[in-house]
């Protein structure tokens, strides 16, 4: 297939483009590189450097490339953030989201993965959470993406869009290729991978006093390959579909730095903080439906085959991209 990548320079968007170029698929990458790095960008794939709030420049980039579907990666990801400059949040994943849906309309794209996130659920009744949950998201990174859920569900409608949205939350480790790097980095993994690398002096463990075995937050790590593997399946897909993406277990934040320790040799000092605002202690997916339809099976379920590849594109790339 024709495959346009939104975003494809970003972290998640890199590793999926490299994954359809393995596949034998052709890939034009359209990404306007605020937060993407011109180096994540597969050498075998086209490159077209564009926004989204310009809704000519991802008109014409369809027109050109001509794709018979588009990956959607491009958003602002930053829960912290969303809470400051909502508006940045609406603007770019709700109303430039819409540029690229009508763009797609017009030059008559019909078929569309969209990158979403567990954070439209909000703090879940249950766990792991499955897909039949209540959404109700807490800050206005998770209500952006879940009111470009619903705009899917409409354009489906009425266009005949057929699309799959996939939910995660913590994409994590690296390709042979690419990796982690973002020019904020929040991320647990990569943050204590800088201590060991020199660049921090330490990390920060923020509340060690939740109801979990260790008194540290439980995440669900998926590795960015399982994570890409799952956005080509979403390709085959007959119909317009939600599917969360889990590991089914966790990790806790004191796991993932003692996990850490053990591969890189390093101490990793740690720093303890008070609890953030808004940490839930537990957050875990559930893949049933997923696996049972488009038949994925993550390979990498444990932490530390995640961390050893983001530790060994780190220690090539000490520097990220230097861009």
């Amino acid at each position: 297939m024709k495959i346009l990548v939104v975003g494809g320079a970003g972290y998640i968007g890199s590793v999926c483009a490299e994954l359809l170029l393995d596949a034998g698929h052709a890939v034009c990458i359209f990404d306007n590189l605020s937060e993407g790095h011109l180096r994540a960008v597969d050498g075998r794939a086209e490159f077209i450097e564009g926004d989204l709030s310009g809704s000519d420049q991802i008109q014409s980039a369809l027109t050109e490339f001509r794709p018979e579907a588009v990956m959607h990666f491009a958003a602002s990801a930053l829960v912290a953030e969303s809470m400051e400059k909502p508006s940045k949040y609406f603007r770019n994943n709700i109303g430039n989201g819409l540029n690229l849906l009508d763009a797609m309309v017009a030059t008559g794209v019909k078929q569309l993965v969209f990158s979403s996130t567990c954070a439209i659920f909000g703090p879940p009744e249950r766990l792991p959470i499955d897909e039949t949950l209540p959404k109700r998201p807490i800050n206005p990174y998770g209500e952006s993406k879940l009111a470009f859920e619903k705009i899917l569900h409409w354009y489906s409608e009425i266009h005949g869009l057929k699309f799959v949205s996939l939910r995660y939350f913590n994409a994590a480790g690296a390709s042979e290729k690419f990796g982690e790097e973002h020019r904020v980095e929040t991320h647990l993994i990569p943050n204590v991978l800088k201590v060991a690398l020199g660049q921090k002096p330490q990390v920060e463990i923020y509340g060690t006093d939740y109801e979990t075995p260790d008194g540290t937050c439980i995440r669900d790590y998926i590795h960015i390959l399982d994570l890409s593997q799952a956005h080509i399946l979403a390709l085959k897909s007959s119909k317009s579909e939600f599917y969360n993406l889990g590991t089914g277990g966790g990790t806790s934040v004191r796991e993932v730095i003692e996990a850490c320790r053990k591969i890189t040799g390093h101490k990793i000092p740690v720093l303890e903080k008070p609890r953030r605002p808004g940490d839930p202690a537990r957050l875990v997916a559930a893949s049933d439906k997923i696996q049972r339809e488009l038949g994925w099976q993550p390979k990498f379920q444990r932490i530390d085959a995640i961390i050893e590849s983001a530790w060994r594109w780190h220690q090539e790339f000490p520097n990220g991209y230097g861009d």
